[in-house]
């Protein structure tokens, strides 16, 4: 029937097109089956309890359902690697928010919400991929994203580790919120909205300094 008219989906249209697309992306591995739904749920419901309004909930839950799109662009035998990436493969992932950018750069539909979905792999520290954005170039719905994708990444089995219990997953992402690169009111929002309270980890004393010799250099910090 091609060439012929070019369709336009309804929102209830765009929302099955965009759950099809996350069920296109997941079978990439039989490690993620599932993955992107849950995301998308995830981050939905943390973004109700952060205050986020209907349409802005709307383009998250459409973020979450499409910010792995891109792994359609790696080789499935890198995702399925059991042991550690070399250099090589590690580029190639580090590619794939990319892609995703990319897939949903020319669909006007998307263009709220690509930006979003896009930067799932960045970090407030600036140590996240692929572009290495600082914390200021991050948003609310973006920072829920990436908290969300992490924890639902943690329940699930890999090649390299075993699924984690959720109490466990729990406590990881508030290391990784208290290490800097999450954000701790997305994790909050996060665990919340899995049924978790937010773990708080022991955090680590630089240079093993004890509390003491930590309080003196705070006060000399403050003049």
């Amino acid at each position: 029937c091609e060439p012929g008219m070019h369709r336009v989906l309804s929102a209830n249209q765009l929302d099955t097109a965009c759950q099809a697309l996350a069920d296109f992306a997941d079978i990439k591995s039989p490690y993620t089956l599932g993955h992107s739904h849950a995301v998308a749920r995830l981050a939905s419901t943390a973004g109700r309890i952060a205050g986020l309004g209907e349409a802005e909930g709307l383009a998250l839950w459409r973020a979450g359902l499409l910010h792995d799109l891109g792994r359609v662009g790696v080789s499935a035998g890198i995702w399925a690697k059991p042991g550690p990436l070399n250099d090589r493969e590690w580029e190639l992932v580090r590619l794939y928010p990319y892609y995703t950018e990319r897939i949903l750069a020319r669909p006007a539909a998307f263009a709220t919400i690509s930006t979003t979905a896009a930067l799932h792999c960045e970090r407030l520290d600036g140590s996240g991929y692929h572009r290495r954005l600082p914390a200021s170039m991050l948003s609310p719905a973006a920072r829920l994203l990436a908290a969300a994708d992490v924890f639902q990444a943690l329940l699930e089995p890999r090649p390299h580790r075993p699924a984690r219990r959720p109490d466990v997953a729990a406590t990881e992402l508030a290391r990784a919120a208290q290490a800097g690169g999450l954000d701790p009111d997305a994790v909050r929002y996060v665990l919340a909205s899995a049924g978790q309270s937010a773990k708080q980890a022991q955090p680590a004393r630089p240079a093993q300094l004890t509390e003491r010799e930590l309080d003196v250099l705070r006060l000399i910090a403050r003049g």
